[in-house]
């Protein structure tokens, strides 16, 4: 067991770090309306080998670096927490519930990373963290929570299980850190979340039709924008950051698919909306305050 030192690293790279990470989710915001808009319907799991597969593998080629035999059951673990199991509970909540439902209980991913860090890592809980990751939830309801928002038991596990997947794959990413750069983690992960996703698009799914060119488009931005991009923003803000500062700006993610809902859909904004968006972007500056942290990595 060894300290991981990264508090030294000077300070003024910490906001480029976190505008990077800051892309990741804003990206993440889009893949509704990419997906409504110009993917075929009924083809979840074939979208996300599409999305995270090829991506994996062209980072993989670029980098020339391939994963230790060692190293492949992490990879495996880490791969379907944070591709394979969140993506297939994503869309199993999708399909069942509201979106704003789906959303708001997806929102609770940093108060289970904020417990998990604490757990695993052994980092401290602060008062500030605790209350902008709760105060963040109810933002997100009033961002993206309608009137009739239904409960349909297993969507709501569904959304639950998402959010304590990619919890978890935040953490563990942060705790198993390859002595590779950054780039070349991503191209590993993607690579093993897509590969788990085949069987179930191969199993669960039909072939998928001769693509048009919106569709061919569609998954050229969700897997060089929607993965290979904002997946290695991610997690390099992970290794430099810590989970801690990094999981709160995932609060931006329904903000950027709310935002572009009335950009480019014309759908309305209401004034209760408006005030979430306020507590959003609050508690995600109130989040991206939190200190690095001395991390025991094994």
């Amino acid at each position: 067991m060894y300290l991981d030192v990264k508090i030294n690293e000077d300070a003024m790279s910490r906001p480029t770090d976190l505008m990077l990470a800051a892309c990741a989710p804003a990206i993440w915001g889009s893949t509704y309306i990419v997906t409504t808009q110009m993917l075929p319907a009924g083809y979840p799991f074939t979208d996300a080998v599409l999305r995270a597969l090829p991506a994996g593998l062209v980072l993989m080629a670029v980098c020339r670096r391939v994963p230790p035999r060692a190293w492949l059951w992490r990879l495996a673990v880490l791969g379907a927490l944070n591709f394979a199991v969140f993506w297939a509970a994503l869309f199993i909540a999708a399909y069942r519930l509201p979106g704003g439902v789906a959303a708001t209980l997806g929102a609770v991913q940093p108060l289970v990373v904020l417990g998990l860090a604490r757990l695993t890592l052994g980092t401290p809980l602060s008062a500030r963290g605790v209350g902008a990751a709760v105060v963040g939830v109810a933002g997100v309801a009033l961002l993206v929570l309608g009137p009739r928002g239904a409960l349909d038991p297993v969507g709501v596990t569904a959304a639950l299980v998402g959010a304590v997947s990619m919890a978890a794959g935040v953490v563990l990413t942060r705790k198993w850190q390859p002595d590779v750069p950054a780039l070349v983690f991503t191209s590993w992960q993607l690579t093993a979340g897509g590969l788990l996703l085949v069987p179930c698009a191969v199993l669960l799914e039909p072939a998928l039709p001769a693509p048009s060119m919106a569709n061919i488009a569609g998954f050229l931005w969700l897997g060089v924008a929607g993965a290979g991009v904002s997946y290695f923003f991610w997690f390099r803000a992970i290794a430099r950051l810590g989970p801690q500062a990094v999981t709160g700006l995932g609060f931006l993610s329904p903000l950027s698919a709310v935002l572009l809902g009335w950009v480019v859909l014309g759908q309305t904004l209401t004034d209760v909306q408006l005030v979430g968006a306020v507590i959003v972007l609050g508690c995600v500056w109130l989040g991206a305050r939190a200190p690095k942290t001395r991390i025991a990595r094994v």
